[in-house]
């Protein structure tokens, strides 16, 4: 009988395995079809590495840290410095490579933040759909939606005491509500296909039901959203970072480094151009990503 049982739950085991492989295949394979999708995944991977290696791809890593070399100070782009230098002889490739890891890294976690508060509280507004507990969460989410998200995040992080924390903070308050209104609207659909008002017939509890039928469900849109979201993210954060509010010098941030070069424009031109360079190839890599990802988890894609 054990024996039985044993064999049982190894057969379960390998055609769910078999299944998630297939499921990749297929999701491969039309994710590769379009060119511009595995660009824009080459280009996350190419930041990603930039980010975890900064410490042994820059050339110049004490450029990071207070470093000032006047003899060096102002160079354009050479055999040496091939971004040039800033106003104090800082490697300027060196600063735009330590500054993916900022810009990934509150991506990252304002997703892994804002993604679950936003996706729990649009399973329970989409279930419970013409109920005071909908009214009340998507009420207060379309305030927050109201909001410009930029403008709300300046009101906020300029309240904070400027850095890193406070722009992942004001970012992240604003973030959630996107992920509760793409859930909201998936989960009131779900709930009344058969499939749910089956698990309710035979008595399954309302965890059950929001967790293991409606959950898996909203995933697609959601993942879809997470990859194109990167972008902005990282666009909202330089944006902070360029009046002031975000990472805080000597510490190197795309936006903080625009903001210093402006003032040298146009005769110090690359010390605008390359930190402009590198958050464009950040969102435009995200936003491929993105593309790609909503096109090959459509299930109407062949």
């Amino acid at each position: 009988m054990k024996t039985c049982l044993a064999d049982n739950k190894s057969r379960k085991k390998n055609i769910v395995s078999e299944s998630i492989k297939e499921n990749i295949k297929i999701f491969w394979y039309k994710f590769s079809k379009n060119k511009l999708s595995v660009v824009g995944l080459s280009i996350v991977i190419l930041t990603m590495l930039l980010a975890l290696f900064a410490s042994y791809i820059a050339p110049y890593p004490e450029h990071v840290q207070e470093y000032v070399d006047y003899d060096s100070a102002n160079l354009p782009p050479n055999s040496t410095n091939l971004f040039g230098t800033d106003i104090f002889g800082r490697d300027m490739l060196t600063r735009v490579i330590f500054s993916f890891r900022d810009a990934l890294l509150m991506g990252i976690i304002v997703l892994v933040i804002s993604v679950p508060i936003g996706t729990f509280l649009g399973l329970i507004a989409g279930y419970y759909s013409g109920t005071w507990i909908e009214s009340t969460i998507m009420r207060t989410t379309d305030i927050f939606l109201a909001l410009p998200p930029l403008l709300f995040a300046l009101a906020i992080a300029s309240v904070l005491e400027p850095g890193f924390k406070s722009s992942v903070s004001a970012i992240t308050v604003l973030w959630w509500p996107w992920y509760t209104r793409v859930v909201y609207g998936m989960a009131q659909s779900i709930k009344n296909e058969y499939f749910v008002k089956n698990a309710e017939l035979i008595g399954a509890s309302k965890v059950h039901i929001l967790i293991k039928e409606i959950l898996p469900n909203c995933l697609s849109p959601v993942f879809t959203k997470m990859a194109l979201d990167v972008g902005w993210i990282i666009l909202i954060g330089a944006s902070l970072s360029f009046v002031g509010l975000g990472e805080q010098p000597p510490k190197p941030a795309f936006g903080q480094m625009i903001s210093d070069g402006v003032r040298y424009m146009p005769e110090f031109w690359w010390m605008v151009l390359f930190p402009a360079l590198g958050v464009a190839f950040t969102i435009l890599g995200f936003n491929f990503l993105g593309d790609g990802m909503r096109d090959a988890l459509d299930k109407g894609v062949r």
